[in-house]
């Protein structure tokens, strides 16, 4: 080698580059100016000779071998470090020409990177994970341009690549390894940024479609392959490793909806919830693509009066059992259905179409993958280190380090990711409860008391607290649903009252009771009347939606269906009754697919619905029922105006537990509309049964469960009836009317007008 040369280069630094140990490659790769000219140096393991070719006049100089393993070097002449290629040759006679990505200094502009070491960056997704971008000039003074590259024209001096970002703050060494450098981990090592822990990388070789994952070098003797945490696509599982994806260019269609959505008050409108996963809801033998579904479910939740879908995790994850709640992919739409792009397409329909979409989020545990983030970089960076702060024993998963101002950031950037760039109408924000409580689902020994030596998780109140402030700063009509399955005080309260600030809240503690009510058989109904009833002691604690959820089909709880006592028959009249009170009851709707036309048989996340059911006659009619009850929600304000205040409900009967019936009055927001609701809860007819009404005046029956063509019996009350001042269920005036089996009966109540 020549001695200038030889003298020129830092020997120390180059065996830590060889040995694949630097994080700060930039220092010593790339183009530096030193006496005498520009030294180029780089390390192309396998390599038997490469030359420097110039961009400006196409000059060739060979670089000297300055070791075996590949690293070689250059003087050029001048003063001003220039554009340049690589050609190698190698020895099993392959030949390749690229760019030198340490020709290019780090994108990531400086106030996001200060951000994001404040942690206060919640758009990470703008910057982190892998971006397809083209580059004007070269060091210092080049210029970036973001996505759009696969169709736009380079001009002179630009050149396409991917930026790449991770953080990794205790990693020996990370690097970008994918098919563009043989997975080669000695290629492409990254470059850390400052004390931030982000590494970074302008890779000119890499494009869209390409697959990769970071090297991550834990420490002398230990590498893992990680995929990219804030990659935008992943391989369809069981491979795992990420997919660069070009996020922009979609043509939105859906800016009508949006403008509407702002101003919807989702407090006193219709909220009707069809609960989805799309992987199973229909199926040809395989997964059906976002761009198929989107026509046939929006044409279905349409016809049968929903007003939003709610999707079980879309988020990548590598095990179908898990339905999506065990996420290796916070960034990634699952490429089971297709494309982040084909995905985009789905949302635009749905709105288009007039249907709210949410989707399920889950920020309260991560699975154990090796490809995921656990141990990202051999240390604890998205899990707590201790073990009883950060691990589900019973789940078999870590618990986000919620203390830590990073993993806010990856958590909250990634509500609004969702919400921004998919523009996601809310998110339901699954196992709240295990966030809040420091011993859930925990034994003695398990868990740390807080400092304070309670249960609860200060840390997490406070992520959920800044998760909720943070989402609804732009006022855009997106909402942030809460499963929290215990009594938690103020889950839907605002913040400044002590609350966590969530806009709605599952009503578990209703479902489980009422379920396990209908689940009773009908003659020892009247010893569980209270939980019934019970639900509006606490119905205004707060903004609750009621579910009819996933959770209670699966694992041998058997079908909303089977779940019901009695005969075929009776089946089918119970749950008449129960999706008449449901849709009656003070809060937000929300029915998990199938238990519509009463799928049979529980869900089965790896087949299609039960469709062919629906050509049974029963299974029909149910879901007209369920089709014509929600369209009756849908037009009767006193069912949903006022799903939040006293006002909108009112007792006449709640305790008649020897015939299992319940009365009550559901009013609109003006008063002008209120309903009086009767349910059976029994197979028996009542006829001539008495109920008192609040007020004199006329009384029509406007909706009754039990017509034939919903499979009843057809006893309905054709005649409107004028109340009569006979005193009953502590009222002046009542009415008389025949109450079918397992009925809901709805009556129009219009006062008597006063004489003037």
């Amino acid at each position: 080698m020549d001695k200038k040369l030889y003298d020129l280069m830092d020997w120390a630094e180059i065996e830590t580059i060889v040995y694949s140990e630097h994080d700060h490659p930039e220092t010593v790769l790339g183009s530096h100016k030193v006496r005498g000219g520009i030294l180029t140096q780089a390390f192309l393991p396998g390599a038997e000779s490469v030359f420097y070719k110039t961009d400006r006049d196409g000059k060739l100089y060979q670089m000297q071998e300055a070791d075996e393993a590949g690293f070689f070097a250059v003087l050029i002449p001048g003063r001003k470090i220039q554009p340049y290629s690589l050609l190698a040759k190698y020895a099993d006679g392959r030949e390749e020409v690229c760019r030198d990505s340490y020709l290019y200094p780090s994108f990531l502009p400086k106030e996001e990177q200060e951000l994001f070491t404040a942690g206060k960056n919640y758009s990470l997704y703008r910057y982190f994970g892998a971006h397809p971008a083209i580059v004007s000039g070269c060091g210092e003074t080049a210029v970036i341009t973001w996505g759009n590259t696969e169709e736009k024209a380079l001009k002179k001096g630009e050149v396409k690549g991917v930026h790449f970002a991770v953080w990794a703050p205790n990693a020996v060494r990370v690097s970008v390894v994918g098919d563009f450098n043989q997975w080669d981990g000695r290629r492409h090592p990254m470059c850390r940024r400052g004390d931030s822990g982000i590494f970074s990388l302008f890779i000119p070789e890499a494009g869209c479609g390409d697959i990769y994952k970071y090297e991550v070098k834990m420490n002398a003797r230990t590498i893992v392959l990680k995929a990219d945490p804030y990659s935008f696509q992943g391989e369809l599982r069981p491979l795992d490793a990420s997919i660069v994806t070009d996020l922009s260019g979609f043509e939105w269609e859906d800016s009508e909806w949006l403008a509407k959505r702002k101003h919807w008050n989702y407090k006193k409108e219709a909220m009707s919830v069809y609960e989805v996963h799309l992987s199973s809801w229909k199926k040809n033998g395989s997964f059906i693509n976002y761009r198929k579904l989107a026509p046939m479910l929006a044409d279905y939740v349409k016809k049968m009066g929903y007003t939003h879908i709610e999707l079980m995790p879309v988020m990548e994850h590598p095990l179908d059992e898990s339905w999506g709640y065990q996420v290796t992919g916070y960034y990634a739409v699952t490429s089971r259905n297709g494309t982040p792009k084909d995905f985009m397409y789905f949302m635009n329909y749905m709105h288009k179409e007039g249907i709210g979409v949410i989707l399920d989020w889950v920020p309260a545990h991560f699975p154990k993958d090796q490809h995921g983030l656990g141990r990202f970089d051999g240390t604890c960076i998205y899990e707590h280190p201790d073990a009883r702060l950060g691990e589900h024993p019973h789940w078999g998963t870590y618990i986000f380090n919620y203390g830590s101002p990073q993993v806010m950031e990856f958590l909250i950037s990634n509500a609004l990711f969702w919400k921004e760039v998919y523009h996601a109408d809310g998110l339901r924000v699954d196992a709240v409860a295990s966030m809040l409580y420091l011993d859930y689902g925990k034994q003695n020994g398990e868990w740390l008391p807080n400092e304070n030596g309670g249960h609860e998780n200060l840390k997490a109140i406070a992520f959920l607290r800044e998760l909720s402030e943070v989402f609804h700063e732009k006022e855009d009509g997106a909402l942030l649903i809460a499963e929290e399955s215990t009594a938690w005080p103020k889950v839907t309260g605002s913040i400044a009252e002590g609350g966590l600030g969530f806009d709605l809240k599952w009503n578990m503690g209703w479902m489980n009771d009422f379920i396990s009510y209908m689940q009773t058989d009908p003659y020892f109904r009247k010893g569980k009347h209270g939980s019934l009833v019970f639900s509006m002691i606490y119905a205004y604690s707060e903004r609750f939606l009621l579910p009819f959820s996933h959770d209670e089909v699966v694992h041998e709880k058997g079908s909303m269906f089977t779940k019901m006592p009695g005969d075929r028959q009776q089946k089918f009249g119970n749950l008449r009754a129960a999706f008449g009170f449901m849709i009656t009851h003070p809060g937000k709707k929300l029915q998990f697919m199938g238990q519509e036309f009463a799928q049979e048989e529980e869900w089965n996340e790896k087949e299609s619905l039960h469709w062919e059911e629906l050509k049974d006659s029963q299974h029909k009619a149910i879901n007209n029922y369920v089709k014509d009850l929600n369209l009756f929600y849908l037009k009767h304000p006193a069912l949903y105006e006022n799903d939040f205040s006293e006002e909108g409900f009112e007792w006449i009967s709640c305790m008649d537990a020897d015939h299992s019936i319940i009365a009550f009055v559901r009013k609109s927001e003006d008063k002008k509309e209120q309903l009086l609701v009767l349910c059976n809860f029994t197979p028996v007819l009542y006829e001539n049964f008495k109920v008192g009404v609040p007020f004199e005046g006329k009384y029509k029956e406007i909706f009754n469960s039990d017509k034939e063509v919903y499979g009843g019996t057809g006893c309905l009350n054709r005649k409107q009836q004028q109340s009569k001042e006979v005193g009953w269920d502590g009222r002046q005036h009542s009415i008389t009317l025949d109450m079918p089996p397992f009925g809901v009966c709805i009556f129009q109540a219009i006062p008597k007008k006063e004489k003037v």
